[in-house]
């Protein structure tokens, strides 16, 4: 153990690494990301050195890539579901000594004084900041991350299966949790991505009966794998209506498609931070009868440990494709296309 600036530092730590910055917003076709090799991340007096195992490619790194979530940190290094080992910690960092396995996910600070945080909502905290969005993320060898905000795993678990609960599970998780769905209940879900795939086995787990819809065809064919009743086109209705329905894709037109296949008392919650306009809805068909339209905000830390707890308990497992890091710019094109089902990983050291 050797000691730097201020904090502790295992022996094999490097002085530079390679990283993937957001040069310049813009279509991921465009090729908006560049790599770079950068000095690694000194953390600070409260934070963790960690070395990437693995990091999960989420939806929001491409919106932060193309520029749909405005830019809080120029060049930033995109990744927020991010599994590694502690290599360094600062002085006052607790919870997490050097060697220990933790997760940094995108919920990266809050306040803790405002009347969100008091009454446990810091999700909405408005001096809230964000892994990979006002501050650098996994997308690179090294990245730091405030102790109190990492979450500490088991020392046999499996970065690439892990990675993904980090965003995608815990997302999925709040946004099933806002969808009110009752027990044994009929569950819709729009789009089945790296979050709805999680999402989904923690309903079947509680006994909910899964309606998927979905453009992509070899989702539907997860879907089915899963454990779903019925895996239709996305603009399609489901065979029953439905008590709760989840919209994981950033896809605005879908709301009114979703909504109007509710159930009395039927809610619709939409998981993504980012969604296309939303069509005029028509209040008789699409809300009447006390439906309800809800939006999902980030997450807070309770919800991290309530989600990974239960999927642990539920044997949630994740569908992974894996790319070396060298490749983190093709994972987000892939994503955009719909190339792969389930959840995307890039893995440092697999060039």
């Amino acid at each position: 153990m050797s000691t730097k600036t201020g904090y502790a530092t295992a022996e094999f730590v490097t002085d530079t690494m390679a990283a993937w910055e957001v040069a310049e917003p813009g279509p991921i076709e465009s090729e908006p990301l560049r790599p770079v090799r950068r000095p690694v991340p000194e953390p600070g007096p409260d934070e963790l050195l960690i070395r990437v195992l693995a990091c999960g490619v989420c939806r929001t790194d491409l919106h932060v890539s193309e520029g749909d979530l405005p830019v809080r940190r120029p060049r930033v290094v995109p990744g927020h579901e991010v599994v590694g080992e502690v290599v360094g910690t600062g002085r006052d960092a607790q919870g997490a000594p050097v060697g220990s396995l933790v997760g940094v996910a995108w919920l990266r600070h809050t306040c803790g004084r405002c009347r969100f945080c008091l009454r446990g909502e810091e999700n909405l905290c408005p001096r809230s900041r964000y892994t990979g969005w006002d501050a650098d993320g996994g997308y690179a060898e090294y990245t730091t991350a405030p102790a109190a905000y990492a979450y500490r795993l088991p020392a046999g678990a499996d970065p690439r299966g892990t990675a993904p609960l980090l965003c995608a599970g815990i997302i999925g998780y709040r946004a099933l949790e806002r969808a009110r769905l009752p027990e044994g209940g009929r569950l819709g879900v729009y789009g089945f991505g790296g979050s709805a795939h999680l999402a989904a086995q923690v309903a079947l787990a509680r006994g909910a009966r899964l309606h998927v819809l979905t453009r992509d065809e070899a989702a539907r064919r997860l879907a089915l794998e899963l454990g779903a009743s019925s895996a239709r086109g996305a603009y399609d209705q489901p065979p029953e209506k439905l008590d709760s329905a989840i919209l994981f894709a950033p896809v605005g037109e879908l709301v009114p498609v979703a909504l109007s296949a509710l159930d009395r008392g039927g809610v619709l919650s939409v998981a993504g931070i980012h969604l296309s306009d939303v069509p005029p809805l028509n209040y008789q068909e699409h809300l009447f009868q006390e439906r309800e339209l809800r939006s999902v905000t980030s997450n807070t830390r309770a919800d991290g440990r309530a989600f990974l707890e239960e999927a642990d308990r539920a044997g949630v497992s994740v569908t992974v494709t894996a790319y070396p890091l060298g490749q983190a710019q093709q994972a987000l094109k892939d994503l955009k296309a719909g190339r792969f089902a389930g959840a995307a990983v890039l893995v440092p050291g697999a060039d």
